[in-house]
C-alpha cells in the first residue's frame, strides 16, 4: 500500500475525483485553508476594481468558484473533526476559525462589494435575469444587511469581532460536551447482576467494548446505543439513576474545570443579543427569521403554544397512565426521571405485547439499506450502487447514484456507527455541491452520519424502529441535496432553502417506515431471515401513538425554550435554567431534577446552527406530514406522485420560496390537520 501523502490543496484542485481521506496530509491543511482563504479576497479584490458592467458571470460566478474551493478544503477539515476528533485535528480548527470568521465578516460588510451587487440587480442585466437568479441576488443582498454592510466602521468592527467570537464559542461547547461524553466509562465485573434484564445483545457489546481496552467484564459510556439500553432495560434502579446523573450533567459545573458550557451560554446569548442591537433589531430571534419562513418571533410563539394546547391535554393522560403502571406494576412508589423510560418500556410491552428489543432483531442494517434504495428507486427512477472509495475509518460506506440510464449524478458516504471521538447525534452535510462548471454538471456528494450499535461479532447491525427513522431522515436530507436539478451554486441542493422547510423532505421521508409494504422490504430477522410478521407490525402502528403526548410537549419544550431565550431573555431578572423550568411549568409533564443540565448539551442551537430556529422542526412536521397524505391518498408507491414530489420539491433546491414548492406539490397551502391526525390529536 501507498504511503503517498495527499496535500488538501491538491485535494481542492481536484474536487472531480475521490477524496483520498486514508491518506490526507494534515500538515497541509493550515497552509491550503490561509492560501484559499488569500484567493478568495484576491478574487473579491479584482470584482470590485473592475470598471467593467457588472453580470452574473463576472460577479456572482466568479465569488463561487473562489468561495466554492475554500468551503470544499473546510468542509473536509470539520467532517474530520466531526467523526473523528484528534488533538490535532482539533487544534488545526480551532486555529483557522479566526480566520474564516474574519474572512465572512470582510466579505459580508465589504461596501465595495455590496455596491456591485445592488450595481447588477439594478442594471439592465440584472432586470433581464431569471427568478432564480433574481431571488439569489435578493437574498444575498439581504445578506449583506445582515453581515453588516451598511453600518458604520466601529459597528463593522464590533461585529466582526462578535462573529470570531461566536463561532469559536460554539466550537467550544461541542468540544466540551464531546470530551465530557468520552470521559465517562462504567466498569462492570463478568459476574455483575447490574445487567439484568438488558438484552444479551447489547451486554455482547459492553463487553466487546472492554476486550477493546484488554479488559475483563464489561464497560459501558454515555454514547447512544450504550445509555439509552440501560435507561430502557436495566432492573437496576441504581445504575439507572448513575448513567442517567452523568449524562444529565454533562458540560455542567459538575464536570472537570474549564469544561463547563453555561458561561459559554451566557456570552453566546449576550452576543447575540449585541448583534441584533447593532443590526437594528429588538432581539436576535427577530434577526433569524428574516431569511425564514416564519415572519415574526410571535408568529413562533404562537404556532408552539397553540400545538401545546392540543398535545398537552394527552401528554397528561400518558404521564398519568406511567405513573400509575409504575406505582401498582413496578412498585415503584415514587418514580424519578431515571425510572420513565424504563417505566415506559415495560408498559409498552403490557399494552402492546411487544418490545423494542424483539423488533430490532428484524432490521438488520443491510436489508433496510436494500429496502430503502428500493424505495427511492421506484419512486424517482434511480439506482443506488455501493462502491470502493477511501474513508476514514474501516466501517465507512460509499455509495453512488445513478440515474435510468445508469449515467452518476451524485453518490453519499454512510458513517453509521457510534465510536470514540465522534460527535453524537445524527445529520447530514454536503461535501460537493451539484452545479455547472465550464459547460459540465459537477455531481454532488453528502455525507450522512449517525450513531447506531455497531454489528458485534460476526452479526450484522441491528437497528431499532427509532434508528430506522433516524437513517430515513437523514437520507431525506440526501435526497435533497443529491437530487436537486439547480445549477447556480447559491441555490442548489439544501443551499438557500428557508431553515424552517430545510426539515421538510427529511422529516416526510420517516412517514414511509409505518406502512406494512415498505416495512416487508425493510426487515429480515437476524436468526432466521424472514420478514416481520403482519402481527408484529400491526402491534407497533396500535403502539405508534403511544405516548405520543409526552414526546410532542418535549419537543415543544425544546423549541419554545429555544425561541423565548432568543427573544425574551433577560439575564438581570432569571437565569437561563429557570426560563427552562418556566417554559417546563407552561407545556411540560415531565420535571427532571434539579441538577439535569439539559441547556448544556443543546447543541442544536449553540452549536448547530438552530438558534432562534429549533421550532423548525415542528413547523415542518407540519409540512411533511401534509405533504405525504398526498401520497396516502394517491398510493405508497405512486411513481408520479414521487416525480412530482422530485419535481416540485426536492429538485428545486433554493430557487424559489418553500411556500411555492409546497403549494405546486399540493395544489394548497398546508395545513395541520394530517399531523394531528398522524398522532391521534384529531379524529380522522
Amino acid at each position: 500500500m501507498t504511503n503517498q501523502k495527499y496535500a488538501l490543496l491538491d485535494v481542492v484542485k481536484n474536487k472531480d475525483k475521490l477524496i483520498p481521506f486514508d491518506h490526507l496530509d494534515e500538515e497541509s491543511f493550515n497552509p491550503a485553508i490561509l492560501e484559499l482563504i488569500a484567493k478568495v479576497k484576491e478574487t473579491t479584490n479584482g470584482i470590485t476594481e473592475s470598471k467593467s458592467a457588472p453580470s452574473w458571470n463576472n460577479i456572482i460566478d466568479k465569488l463561487d468558484d473562489a468561495e466554492e474551493n475554500l468551503n470544499f478544503g473546510w468542509t473536509i477539515i470539520s467532517h474530520l473533526n466531526s467523526v473523528k476528533d484528534t488533538p490535532q485535528l482539533r487544534k488545526i480548527v480551532n486555529e483557522l476559525l479566526p480566520s474564516i470568521s474574519e474572512l465572512y465578516s470582510w466579505l459580508g460588510q465589504n461596501e465595495e462589494l455590496y455596491a456591485k451587487y445592488k450595481e447588477l440587480r439594478d442594471s439592465d442585466a440584472g432586470k433581464q435575469l431569471n427568478k432564480t437568479r433574481q431571488r439569489i441576488l435578493k437574498r444575498q443582498i439581504t445578506g449583506f444587511v445582515l453581515s453588516g454592510a451598511e453600518l458604520s466602521k466601529e459597528d463593522k468592527t464590533k461585529l466582526s469581532a462578535i462573529n470570531e467570537e461566536s463561532s469559536q464559542l460554539s466550537q467550544k461547547f461541542s468540544e466540551n460536551l464531546l470530551d465530557c461524553t468520552n470521559d465517562f466509562s462504567l466498569y462492570l465485573p463478568e459476574e455483575t447482576t447490574q445487567l439484568e434484564g438488558v438484552p444479551e445483545s447489547e451486554k455482547q457489546l459492553f463487553k466487546q467494548q472492554a476486550q477493546k481496552e484488554g479488559k475483563e467484564g464489561y464497560k459501558i459510556t454515555l454514547h447512544m446505543p450504550n445509555y439509552l439500553p440501560i435507561m430502557q432495560y436495566a432492573a437496576d434502579r441504581d445504575l439507572r439513576e448513575q448513567l442517567y446523573h452523568a449524562y444529565s450533567t454533562r458540560a455542567s459545573e459538575f464536570s472537570p474545570a474549564g469544561k463547563d458550557n453555561a458561561p459559554i451560554i451566557e456570552r453566546l446569548l449576550e452576543l447575540r443579543s449585541q448583534e441584533a442591537a447593532l443590526l437594528g433589531y429588538k432581539n436576535f430571534a427577530e434577526v433569524s427569521l428574516v431569511m425564514k419562513m416564519a415572519d415574526s418571533p410571535e408568529e413562533v410563539i404562537k404556532f408552539l403554544r397553540e400545538l401545546a394546547s392540543k398535545a398537552k391535554p394527552a401528554a397528561k393522560k400518558d404521564m398519568e397512565e406511567l405513573l400509575k403502571f409504575a406505582k401498582d406494576d413496578l412498585k415503584l412508589e415514587d418514580p424519578k426521571a431515571w425510572d420513565l423510560t424504563y417505566a415506559s418500556e415495560r408498559l409498552r410491552e403490557k399494552k402492546y405485547s411487544y418490545s423494542d428489543q424483539e423488533v430490532k432483531q428484524y432490521f438488520t442494517e443491510p436489508t433496510v439499506f436494500k429496502g430503502l434504495f428500493g424505495l427511492v428507486e421506484k419512486l424517482f427512477g434511480i439506482q443506488v450502487e455501493e462502491t470502493k472509495a477511501p474513508v476514514w475509518a474501516p466501517e465507512v460506506k460509499y455509495f453512488v447514484i445513478k440515474d435510468k440510464a445508469g449515467k452518476e449524478i451524485a453518490s453519499f458516504y454512510a458513517d453509521l456507527y457510534a465510536r470514540e471521538g465522534k460527535r453524537g447525534g445524527a445529520w447530514m452535510n454536503d461535501q460537493r455541491t451539484r452545479r455547472e462548471v465550464n459547460g459540465k454538471i459537477q455531481t454532488p456528494i453528502a455525507y450522512l452520519v449517525c450513531n447506531f450499535s455497531a454489528p458485534v461479532g460476526d452479526k450484522p447491525a441491528l437497528l431499532t424502529l427509532n434508528d430506522v427513522e433516524t437513517l430515513f431522515h437523514e437520507f431525506g436530507h440526501g435526497l435533497h441535496h443529491m437530487l436537486t436539478k439547480q445549477t447556480d451554486l447559491s441555490v442548489s441542493g439544501i443551499a438557500d432553502v428557508e431553515w424552517d422547510a430545510v426539515e421538510m423532505p427529511s422529516q416526510f421521508m420517516e412517514n414511509f417506515v409505518w406502512n406494512w409494504d415498505i416495512i416487508q422490504s425493510l426487515t429480515s430477522h437476524v436468526e432466521t431471515g424472514k420478514p416481520m410478521p403482519k402481527k408484529l407490525f400491526d402491534k407497533i402502528v396500535a403502539a405508534k401513538n403511544f405516548e405520543a403526548g409526552m414526546a410532542n410537549v418535549r419537543q415543544i419544550e425544546f423549541a419554545l425554550f429555544d425561541m423565548l431565550l432568543h427573544c425574551d431573555y433577560d439575564p438581570t431578572t432569571c437565569t437561563v435554567q429557570e426560563l427552562l423550568d418556566a417554559v417546563r411549568k407552561e407545556v411540560a409533564v415531565v420535571f427532571p431534577p434539579k441538577y439535569n443540565r439539559f441547556a448544556n448539551s443543546f447543541s442544536h442551537i449553540f452549536a448547530g446552527g438552530y438558534a432562534a430556529g429549533y421550532y423548525s422542526y415542528k413547523w415542518a412536521e407540519v409540512l411533511s406530514a401534509d405533504a405525504f397524505s398526498l401520497f396516502e391518498e394517491k398510493g405508497i408507491f405512486n411513481s408520479e406522485v414521487g416525480q412530482k414530489w422530485l419535481t416540485e420539491v426536492l429538485a428545486v433546491g433554493g430557487s424559489r420560496p418553500a411556500k411555492e414548492s409546497f403549494k405546486a406539490f399540493r395544489g394548497r397551502d398546508p395545513s395541520p390537520d394530517a399531523l394531528l391526525r398522524s398522532y391521534g390529536l384529531l379524529d380522522r
